[in-house]
């Protein structure tokens, strides 16, 4: 599966998988339904998965912290077969196969103000990092990632597949909740809730218990 996280003051739009060509270009896990924004927006930050360093800062600063480090997209386009769902992507400056490979791992970021606006019915993947899930009235615990099933393989998302919630549970153990339509009764991004009705043993079904320390 893939696994995505995002820092609340940036928004993640693709991670950097591998170099794809011999002119600097890489493949990247895509995370916004708006690739045409590299045209439009072609300043992008990259940095370690994970990164959460004030947008402000890098901005004002003339010595970017270390891990950040400030890019442009040159072109872009997406893949067909194995890796549909992906995106290629070429950065200003990078041109070679050695250049793209340290890359590899990285994130696209920018900074949350500069994400594009969404259909009413629709959000942000990151909003959901931090949202209470409710089974109806019952609190399952907190949305701490959100993973996209893949190909046994690991190479190709699949697309009419549900993001799973990786939700912690108070207890530490982990509940894997399809993020479906059917199941979606309330999301309240500002408030941090998430309420579903989701259909009967589902939480038990999909808990992962927490490991214990072994004595």
């Amino acid at each position: 599966m893939n696994h995505m996280q995002s820092a609340s003051q940036w928004i993640v739009l693709a991670r950097i998988l591998r170099p794809q060509g011999r002119k600097g270009e890489v493949l990247a896990d895509l995370f916004t339904d708006f690739p045409g924004r590299f045209v439009r927006q072609p300043r992008v930050w990259l940095a370690p998965q994970g990164f959460t360093d004030s947008p402000s800062a890098a901005a004002t600063s003339t010595e970017p912290s270390p891990p950040l480090q400030l890019a442009e997209v040159a072109s872009h386009w997406l893949p067909v077969g194995k890796n549909a769902g992906r995106i290629v992507l070429r950065f200003a400056g990078i041109d070679s196969i050695e250049q793209a490979e340290k890359l590899a791992g990285k994130e696209v970021l920018v900074p949350l103000s500069e994400r594009m606006t969404l259909d009413s019915d629709a959000t942000y993947i990151s909003d959901l990092i931090g949202c209470t899930v409710y089974d109806r009235d019952h609190p399952l615990g907190t949305v701490a990632s959100v993973d996209f099933p893949t190909t046994p393989d690991g190479t190709r998302r699949l697309e009419d597949a549900a993001p799973l919630l990786a939700i912690t549970s108070p207890n530490g153990d982990e509940i894997l909740v399809p993020f479906a339509r059917a199941f979606l009764v309330a999301l309240d991004p500002a408030a941090k809730s998430i309420r579903m009705a989701l259909p009967e043993g589902l939480a038990e079904l999909n808990l992962q218990p927490s490991r214990s320390p072994e004595k």
